[in-house]
């Protein structure tokens, strides 16, 4: 029995054992639906602000906040959402303080 089961392992290819350990490795290091950074609505972890200086003085100079409408700036931060890959919690954070400071 013992000489059976040692030549079945040692006929066994080691690519499908290394898979399997792979899988069960990414599964046990996979975020689950309540860990920290999974919920895209939480709250961005810098403020309007600071999202605003770093993010949009990349590619801008800095405008005054009054210089567009609430409505406008609604807009414009739509537009740049996209234009700079923002997160919707980073994008609405920079909008509400352009419209807090118009």
């Amino acid at each position: 029995m013992k000489n059976t089961r040692s030549r079945l392992i040692s006929k066994l290819s080691p690519l499908p054992v290394l898979m399997l350990g792979g899988l069960l490795l990414a599964l046990g290091c996979a975020e689950t639906k309540g860990s920290v950074g999974s919920d895209s609505s939480a709250p961005p972890a810098k403020s309007g602000s600071e999202l605003w200086a770093q993010w949009c003085g990349r590619c801008h100079n800095f405008r005054s906040p009054s210089q567009f409408s609430d409505s406008e700036w609604g807009a414009i931060m739509f537009h740049m959402r996209v234009r700079a890959k923002l997160t919707g919690a980073d994008a609405d954070a920079i909008r509400e303080f352009l419209q807090a400071s118009n």
